[in-house]
């Protein structure tokens, strides 16, 4: 009921905004400086912005410099699952770089969140990334995706991968990353991890609990599923299946922070009267990202939340996979480095770095932990001092752990 009264809004509001699109592109067409047009142009705009997209942006990355030179950037798919594909960035002609897996959240937004990361990574790396679908246009047929099946996703992304690879994981899927190459190193799996790092995770949420972590435990389980889990309307290929709506999520996130919002597309009505388009592009590329919203499978949400912000599974040894128990302590030759942002308001300090204990297994030359300093959550993935603080040190891990 609440995801078709939701599309049933977006359907009679969609006129209003495509002609506000269209109104704008008039305007600009014929604005000078000063005049009224500028004003409507840049109101018509704001108004045709004010809206949620459902389709992952692109990532845009045709070149990239590596040692002061421009190469170009392959975009390829190398498995392709229902509710997941392996994207591999490849260069080519370019050779002996490490290959790495950047673990995408499967939290309300699409993988192209990571493209700042990407960016980074693509200097030394031969990178891959999970790019999770949109869950309302994954058919029933397909059947349900739990938290088992993620991990499994996981596991089979390394293995296509092969042996020698890395992985980096932030925010939602460190839980899973972990679990993954604990399972991997039970195996004695040829395509473990030589390296895991883990970012800003919700590893162990007993530690210094966040307003986030407040919620998840305020309430039993069957509340989020009575009360956040709807059914995908018409006409989406996902008709009937149930998932915790990217709509819903981003709400939530945008009342957190609802202040600061209205003052961005403000500041982007008034940037755009001044013609100072630089400015207004850092505004329009980030909620062009930040509204696209990504459903995820009910299964899969109502376990994670449960296992790891209700009953803490991982972090009390309580895991299970399958029937199996995951058991960190088995990972024993893959280097495991820890994140996590003083500033970090979704995923507190102390959460990740748990981590570091649960992997008793992994010898103290092998483990590293940073706290960057002045950062909050996305800080710690992208930005100034993830470039030039964290990147560094995490490159540094994924080459000795390479030699």
């Amino acid at each position: 009921m609440l995801y078709q009264a939701y599309q049933t809004q977006s359907d009679l509001l969609s006129p209003l905004r495509l002609l506000a699109q269209h109104q704008s592109a008039q305007f600009w067409l014929q604005r000078t400086e000063g005049t009224m047009l500028r004003k409507l142009a840049a109101a018509c705009e704001v108004i045709s912005r004010l809206r949620l997209t459902h389709t992952g942006p692109s990532w845009g990355i045709d070149s990239v410099a590596v040692q002061g030179h421009a190469v170009p950037v392959v975009e390829e798919k190398t498995l392709s699952l229902p509710f997941g594909t392996l994207l591999h960035f490849r260069k080519p002609g370019m050779t002996g770089q490490p290959p790495v897996l950047l673990m995408a959240p499967l939290s309300g937004h699409f993988a192209t969140l990571l493209r700042e990361t990407v960016r980074t990574l693509l200097q030394d790396h031969d990178v891959y990334v999970s790019d999770w679908h949109n869950a309302r246009d994954v058919a029933l047929r397909h059947g349900p995706f739990g938290l088992d099946d993620y991990i499994d996703h996981m596991m089979q992304f390394l293995a296509a991968i092969g042996p020698g690879v890395h992985t980096v994981a932030v925010c939602q899927p460190c839980v899973a990353a972990l679990a993954a190459t604990a399972l991997m190193a039970q195996d004695d799996h040829p395509a473990q991890p030589r390296s895991l790092t883990l970012m800003a995770g919700p590893v162990d949420c007993r530690i210094n609990p966040t307003g986030v972590n407040q919620l998840a435990t305020s309430q039993p389980i069957e509340w989020f599923e009575r009360n956040l889990i709807s059914h995908v309307p018409l006409p989406h290929a996902g008709y009937m299946r149930r998932v915790y709506p990217g709509f819903v999520q981003l709400s939530a996130f945008l009342s957190m922070n609802l202040e600061r919002h209205k003052k961005s597309f403000e500041d982007l009505y008034q940037f755009l009267v001044d013609g100072d388009t630089e400015k207004a592009d850092v505004i329009r590329v980030f909620y062009d990202e930040y509204l696209a919203v990504n459903d995820l499978p009910a299964e899969f949400y109502l376990e994670t939340v449960e296992k790891v912000f209700q009953t803490y599974e991982l972090a009390e040894g309580k895991l299970h996979y399958r029937g199996r128990k995951v058991e960190p302590a088995a990972i024993r030759r893959t280097a495991l480095f820890t994140v996590e942002g003083e500033r970090d308001d979704i995923c507190s300090v102390g959460q990740t770095v748990a981590a570091q204990d649960l992997c008793s297994g992994i010898r103290p030359y092998l483990k590293t932990h940073h706290i960057q300093t002045g950062v909050g959550h996305y800080g710690v993935f992208s930005g100034r001092r993830w470039n030039t603080q964290i990147y560094p040190r995490l490159r540094d891990v994924i080459h000795a752990a390479t030699a």
